[in-house]
């Protein structure tokens, strides 16, 4: 099998289709930001490595050979493709919209990254930027164009879509229980530490022990700055973290997080995962993605 021969230096073909093209060295030279001396050296090395002359030399012109006039045309040819197509990307860089999202890095991190890869294949044109942050993103200001919130909705100055409703219950690493007298009533959930995520209104304890019955107010709690942390202190056997199932289903599944007492689930409707945009009607991309994510959330299905 023969293998093929390496291409030239595509410095050289640069220089041999610019010279060609204007039938000047000179004028190749200053349109390639490069001396005169430059180009001819190029040109030479180009001639050398094809083993042909390109050009006829003369006092002062140059003209292409027969050979050098068919190898221009097919050099010439895969440079305008490569033009074409470097303008096409450009134009298609430039074309594509930035939608900014503001979220809870934990539901980017837990739920929404394993899924994101499907919206760039429907999408090309939309460039997504997430903005997490803990603080409630100032949708009508233009501070995010749409944001993910957690919670039971009714935000003023915005309007709001549930994506899926949470499931919520009282979780923790087998290790805490570990050697220990298990949990059996709400009542004995107060033995240990709280794991509770930072929050301008925490809600989510509050809603479990009034459905469960059981008063907080001699609980041990420890104030996490946020629930990606509050679920890695309940891996590492910290407390009982109030486990939101969309987004430790991973933790749940492989048992490293179990629930802390039996038949202790809150399925309440109103608590779940919105998606907050600005009243009125939507640009496209914003659109796109309401689309999408909505679509994207109806097909999680808690177990």
């Amino acid at each position: 099998m023969r293998t093929a021969r390496p291409l030239p230096p595509l410095l050289s073909l640069r220089a041999f289709e610019a010279a060609a093209r204007h039938l000047s060295f000179s004028r190749a030279a200053q349109e390639l930001f490069v001396t005169q001396s430059a180009v001819s050296h190029h040109i030479q090395k180009l001639e050398a490595d094809l083993g042909i002359a390109l050009f006829e030399r003369q006092t002062r012109a140059i003209e292409l050979t027969g050979t050098g006039r068919a190898y221009y045309a097919k050099v010439h040819a895969a440079f305008e493709l490569l033009r074409l197509g470097t303008s096409e990307v450009r134009a298609f860089s430039t074309e594509r919209k930035m939608l900014n999202v503001g979220l809870l890095s934990s539901f980017a991190s837990r739920w929404l990254a394993s899924r994101l890869h499907t919206f760039p294949l429907a999408h090309p044109d939309i460039e997504l930027q997430l903005r997490p942050d803990i603080a409630l993103a100032d949708v009508p200001g233009g501070e995010v164009d749409v944001a993910i919130r957690y919670g039971r909705g009714g935000w003023p100055g915005v309007a709001s879509q549930r994506l899926m409703s949470e499931r919520l219950s009282p979780v923790c690493s087998p290790s805490l229980l570990a050697g220990r007298k298990r949990p059996r009533k709400a009542l004995d959930l107060l033995r240990f530490p709280l794991l509770i995520s930072y929050s301008t209104h925490s809600f989510e304890w509050e809603a479990w022990s009034r459905h469960a019955g059981l008063d907080l107010g001699d609980a041990q709690r420890v104030q996490l700055h946020d629930y990606n942390i509050v679920v890695e202190a309940a891996l590492a056997g910290q407390g009982i973290a109030m486990g939101r199932h969309r987004l430790i289903a991973h933790q749940l599944a492989q048992g490293s997080l179990v629930p802390a007492l039996p038949d202790a689930v809150l399925d309440d409707p109103r608590i779940g995962w919105w998606l907050v945009t600005r009243k009125g009607k939507l640009d496209a991309a914003a659109t796109a993605f309401r689309s999408w994510i909505m679509q994207t959330a109806q097909q999680d299905r808690l177990g």
